[in-house]
């Protein structure tokens, strides 16, 4: 997602490699109940909360404010955007006193489900975050695998419809002579090294699969032999679809859906090193990275939170958007297994996407960085809710008689 096309991306970061849960006994998590405003409790700090909503003003502020950032579950202005994250700015200084949070949700806001179709009401949640793996500035017998800058010759183009109702639509490619290609795929690149001897190395990795997943999650921190580190993140992505390993595997009887989740699918890499290029060609998607100096960012260009930015669908939900969600996380042992499953309520801010985050039924929720992180990120499986706060004294609003927003 970062990610994240991370990512029109970032967080391919954005993406899940995998389906289903984990053991048998526990591959889902229970059902959640309706949404109740009464009982509602944020399971995170204020300070996480006050980050997001910084990150998010930083970037909606530059914006014009009229500027359209989202179609659902309305039209949304930067400005109505800007204006509910400084409406609950004021919530945080009574973080301590639940009766006083949610007595200001009600007093302030509107909530709108993110979508008005019941039958898209629920969504479901994966989870990304930001691996750190071992790496080294030069290519040696044992760190071979290069990560790279964008390519000159990636050429994004624009198609223009001739029908006023469609939207024009940006594919990526390369220019040989007169004709506009696709550009390489994952194989071609990987395998049969298509950007090999022109620069665009800046680093090297000794894993393979480790090196998939940095392009799964959109951002990473690669660690050098001499104790030093590199921040990279998504900069640009080969333009062709992301396809989940994770559902070949299920398909062609490799795995199991009951047993799938990313420490599996990572494993099976491991134990079937012949079958392993394969299977990562599989996913022709292919992103390009630049060395970061703040951190992991979302598609907006500003750091993302753990445990407060959230990927979604672009070209729907409202960009830097505040939202509540409803769902529940996984909890894991010291050895990385999945435990159980906590229920938790929490604001959200809406700040990355991903090349697998498609359609208004699906959310991504960062949960930083390292093991601890990527544990959690890997058997996060769930449904839930999701709904984007307006505040209720925007000017200009119109709203109906339940004064909801039309």
């Amino acid at each position: 997602m970062w990610v994240r096309f991370k990512r029109v991306c970032s967080r391919l970061f954005f993406v899940s490699v995998f389906i289903g849960g984990c053991t048998p006994a526990l591959k889902m998590p229970p059902p959640i109940p309706e949404f109740n405003l009464d009982a509602f409790r944020d399971d995170l700090g204020a300070d996480s909360l006050r980050a997001a909503i910084s990150q998010s003003k930083s970037y909606l502020s530059k914006l014009p404010r009229a500027r359209v950032v989202g179609e659902q579950p309305r039209h949304w202005t930067a400005d109505e955007a800007l204006a509910a994250l400084s409406a609950l700015e004021p919530l945080l200084d009574q973080w301590s006193c639940t009766a006083c949070i949610v007595k200001g949700l009600r007093e302030r806001f509107d909530l709108l489900p993110s979508s008005a179709e019941p039958q898209q009401a629920e969504v479901l949640f994966t989870g990304y975050y930001q691996p750190v793996i071992d790496g080294s500035p030069m290519p040696t017998e044992e760190y071979r695998y290069p990560l790279y800058a964008k390519p000159a010759d990636l050429i994004a183009a624009t198609l223009v419809s001739v029908v006023p109702e469609l939207k024009s639509e940006t594919v990526y490619g390369r220019a040989v002579g007169e004709q506009f290609l696709p550009y390489y795929t994952r194989r071609e690149i990987d395998q049969g090294g298509a950007l090999r001897s022109r620069g665009l190395e800046l680093a090297w990795v000794k894993d393979p699969v480790d090196l998939f997943f940095l392009h799964v999650q959109g951002s990473g921190i690669i660690h050098f032999p001499d104790g030093t580190q590199l921040s990279v993140g998504y900069t640009a992505q080969n333009g062709l679809p992301y396809r989940s390993i994770g559902r070949f595997l299920i398909d062609n009887g490799k795995l199991s859906r009951e047993e799938m989740s990313m420490q599996r699918l990572r494993r099976y890499l491991t134990e079937h090193p012949d079958e392993r290029d394969e299977i990562l060609a599989y996913n022709e998607s292919y992103v390009f990275f630049q060395v970061l100096r703040d951190g992991p960012l979302g598609s907006l260009g500003v750091p993302v939170t753990a445990g407060r930015t959230v990927a979604t669908d672009w070209r729907l939900f409202p960009k830097g958007a505040l939202a509540l969600i409803q769902t529940q996380i996984p909890i894991i042992d010291e050895a990385g297994r999945l435990k159980s499953w906590r229920p938790v309520t929490r604001f959200v801010l809406n700040q990355d996407t991903g090349g697998a985050i498609r359609g208004p039924q699906r959310g991504d929720l960062y949960f930083g960085t390292g093991d601890q992180a990527g544990g959690l990120a890997g058997y996060m499986n769930s449904s839930g809710r999701m709904f984007f706060l307006r505040a209720k004294d925007v000017e200009g609003g119109m709203k109906d008689e339940g004064g909801r927003v039309k």
